[in-house]
């Protein structure tokens, strides 16, 4: 049909699977965290929370997930990509559910971006480690 588009997303069960082992992963160093995984339209599809991790984790990962989506680079990237226009940056910072920090990554799976994975509780360097650690748990590219 003329202009009906396809869209592959990652499904819930490899959804889950990389949310639990980036939260596995944050426990097993002491860390309690929070995964999200968005499909590629930033819907959240897998939320995984550990025991005593701080509560306002739970938005900041579902934050990094679907920055990481929306523009289909790591969160960091995005601020590479406006911090030199101050206008952008700030007007993109406004925007909800954006956040330009470590720890949200695009999820490509043989070369196919499906979705993204946001994790917190840890510092930006722990985030990011956990959050790739939910990747190598499905197969997909690390960052």
């Amino acid at each position: 049909m003329d202009g009906v588009v396809s869209i592959r997303t990652i499904g819930h069960e490899m959804a889950l699977n990389a949310a639990a082992a980036a939260v596995a992963t944050g426990a097993a160093a002491g860390c309690p965290v929070v995964a999200a995984v968005v499909g590629a339209g930033g819907d959240l599809v897998a939320f995984v929370r550990a025991s005593g991790s701080p509560s306002p984790s739970a938005k900041i990962a579902q934050d990094k997930a679907y920055s990481a989506a929306s523009f289909r680079v790591p969160t960091p990237d995005l601020y590479a990509m406006v911090s030199g226009n101050p206008a952008l940056r700030d007007g993109i910072v406004s925007q909800p559910g954006l956040a330009m920090f470590g720890g949200g990554l695009p999820i490509e799976i043989a070369g196919e971006f499906v979705g993204a994975i946001g994790v917190s509780g840890g510092s930006e360097a722990m985030d990011v480690e956990y959050a790739n650690a939910g990747l190598a748990a499905i197969g997909a590219r690390q960052f």
